[in-house]
């Protein structure tokens, strides 16, 4: 009788550790990871972004345009926010759009991506790499596509650059297991004018599914025609400092490299 109880107990213990391995947190130790991006080098990047990132010590991606103005009047302070532990991301030289497709009467025709080459695109990008080495020291980042655009007459000109970057960040909504994520163009999801609520149940979902989550923001309180409300991004990143136990909050590039590391495994 009590060597049954003691088989019963072993079996219970090894179904419970089963159990555990089963369901552990897949990302660095934790339930799931979020990235927070910046695009378009903005004055409001590190009027407020830098601020409140740094106040609750969380570390974001800024998706820089090496020609944007707001690069060359404050290069140290984006220089500073390197040594910080942000990522300096890469978002082109002159952000470069196709304007064939609807609704880009803003695209200016020299800097139209459906009249690049592969060449001049990946030529671009790579000088946009030197500058933004000059800055931060860094050879290791993410690119990020300008509109989201993959491809220059239906070639994807990102090929010739997978070599360059720990992976790339595309536009399309989506959360994925760190299998399951394409590197060459990773999901986000695109924030303009949402709650708190709305990108903090975002973060619920990523931890229930042990996903990747991935914010595209570009205003921060003003500063751009697509925006998030101070506020509510102050307390999705409280709300994210509170579980830090659980949530992996860390750069692309430091995500990007994980999530190379554990699709080699698989």
């Amino acid at each position: 009788m009590k060597f049954k109880h003691l088989l019963l107990s072993a079996s219970l213990l090894f179904s419970i550790t089963l159990l555990h391995a089963q369901t552990a947190p897949l990302w660095n130790g934790k339930q799931c990871a979020v990235v927070l991006t910046y695009d378009d080098a903005i004055d409001v990047d590190l009027d407020n972004v830098v601020p409140a990132l740094d106040s609750v010590k969380l570390k974001g991606t800024f998706y820089l345009i090496g020609s944007s103005p707001v690069i060359t009047k404050r290069m140290n302070e984006w220089r500073k926010a390197a040594k910080e532990g942000h990522e300096l991301g890469n978002h082109a030289l002159f952000h470069p759009c196709d304007g064939s497709k609807p609704g880009r009467s803003f695209v200016s025709p020299d800097h139209d991506l459906s009249k690049y080459t592969v060449g001049r695109a990946v030529d671009e990008i790579r000088l946009n790499n030197t500058l933004l080495k000059a800055i931060d020291g860094k050879e290791r980042r993410t690119f990020a596509y300008p509109c989201g655009d993959l491809t220059i007459n239906g070639e994807y000109f990102y090929k010739s650059l997978a070599n360059d970057f720990a992976g790339a960040r595309g536009v399309s909504g989506g959360m994925q297991t760190a299998t399951q994520v394409d590197l060459s163009n990773i999901d986000c999801y695109g924030i303009n004018g949402q709650s708190a609520d709305y990108m903090i149940d975002l973060v619920k979902q990523a931890q229930q599914t042990h996903t990747l989550l991935v914010f595209l923001f570009h205003g921060v309180g003003g500063g751009h025609n697509i925006n998030v409300d101070l506020g509510a991004h102050s307390k999705l990143l409280h709300y994210l400092k509170q579980h830090e136990k659980d949530i992996w909050i860390a750069p692309m590039v430091t995500v990007a490299d994980y999530i190379s590391s554990q699709q080699k495994k698989s």
